[in-house]
């Protein structure tokens, strides 16, 4: 049989992510290279009481189909929770709750992009939002990532060359794969080049719960007077991935037609997921954030001070970071970067992601690599910056 695939599809690879993490059944591999949230961050106990309590009281709701918008206590929760605690939602604004944020992306692209229409994107960026779009036939054009958030003049040079864009794609705090914030400053400039082109802005917070330094900076959407922007939220790395429970607050009109285009993807995002989360919500839950931040530093200073003592004297250098789960590292100039990725896992046992998994296009030169901190134990993340040094220190002679 010769299989036709649609012109969509065609021309998109599996997850380099996805492929490495085939190297991560080997038990001697220390996998740098998942966005897992550490093991001892899941609340195991707390989600099986939670569980238990509504199979025993409530199993009809939780096991029956539910609203595509989701569940109608955790939407109003979210609701005034964003309001009070992130100054986000205005009263135009609705919410929808989502089976994971990628969702969120795939379901607003898919509600206002038509193929061959422009989405503007972080570069590098999210490979599971970049190939949503791909999928639906957008036209990604990639905006330069600095220290402080992305490029604002290479982002009007882009809105000008394309006027008829139709999405700004950003992950604002402790981006995936960079680990960059944006500044307020950008923030505001963003979403000021929002305004004058008339486009709408898709603000991914995946980890702004994860900050664990420095200060909190508001969300783009907080500035939001003219319904530019669609806010997406996640449980995934505060709870549980496994879960699947994300949500979007946006322009109604927006939700409605996401809403819409829910309904032919998975009907709703399961029910027992989201009343643990809307359970969980109830008590205790800034405490539980504030137990992973205390996580989370402690692995993230332990792999900075690992990065200083085993790559940076052979000329890798990385970005600091003050949350979330990642650290962007860079070779040398005319280090072989892919060759570097697949020596170091085949032949060391140190699995990674090359940064060209995450380009627009990802055929174009990059020398930098994402690497996941909070996946490995101690242990094993001192032996596998030890191989890695090790390794480096031969290779880039």
């Amino acid at each position: 049989m010769n299989y036709r695939f649609s012109e969509a599809m065609a021309g998109i690879s599996p997850s380099a992510i996805r492929e490495i993490l085939k190297y991560s059944t080997d038990p001697e591999v220390v996998p740098f290279s998942a966005g897992n949230p550490a093991p001892e961050a899941f609340p195991v106990s707390r989600i099986a009481a939670i569980s238990a309590r509504i199979f025993q009281e409530n199993p009809i709701t939780a096991l029956q189909y539910g609203a595509t918008e989701g569940y109608q206590p955790l939407r109003d929760y979210l609701k005034q929770y964003l309001k009070t605690k992130h100054a986000i939602g205005l009263d135009g604004d609705d919410l929808i709750i989502t089976s994971g944020a990628q969702q969120v992306m795939e379901l607003a692209a898919k509600s206002l992009c038509n193929a061959g229409d422009v989405i503007i994107t972080e570069d590098p960026s999210f490979i599971g939002s970049l190939n949503s779009f791909r999928s639906l036939g957008a036209k990604l054009v990639g905006v330069p990532v600095q220290p402080d958030g992305m490029d604002l003049e290479a982002l009007e040079s882009a809105l000008k060359a394309h006027p008829n864009a139709k999405l700004i794609y950003t992950i604002p705090n402790f981006q995936n794969p960079t680990g960059v914030t944006m500044s307020w400053k950008k923030r505001q400039g963003l979403y000021a080049l929002a305004k004058q082109y008339g486009v709408l802005i898709v603000e991914d917070n995946p980890y702004g719960d994860l900050r664990f330094a420095g200060e909190e900076i508001p969300a783009i959407k907080t500035l939001d007077t003219d319904g530019l922007v669609i806010y997406a939220g996640s449980f995934s790395k505060v709870l549980a991935p496994g879960m699947r429970v994300a949500y979007a607050c946006g322009p109604d009109p927006v939700i409605r037609k996401m809403t819409v285009a829910k309904q032919g993807e998975d009907v709703h995002t399961g029910l027992w997921q989201q009343m643990v989360a809307y359970e969980f919500m109830q008590e205790g839950f800034e405490e539980h954030l504030q137990s992973l931040r205390a996580i989370y530093r402690g692995k993230a200073e332990r792999m900075m001070a690992l990065c200083e003592e085993y790559l940076v004297p052979h000329g890798i250098t990385y970005l600091p970071i003050e949350g979330g789960l990642f650290l962007w590292a860079t070779l040398p100039e005319g280090a072989d970067m892919p060759r570097f990725c697949t020596e170091a896992v085949r032949d060391h046992k140190v699995a990674f992601v090359p940064g060209s998994a995450f380009l627009t296009d990802p055929t174009a030169p990059c020398q930098s690599f994402r690497l996941n901190f909070s996946t490995p134990t101690d242990e094993a993340m001192l032996r596998g910056m030890e191989k890695l040094g090790a390794f480096a220190s031969k290779f880039l002679k």
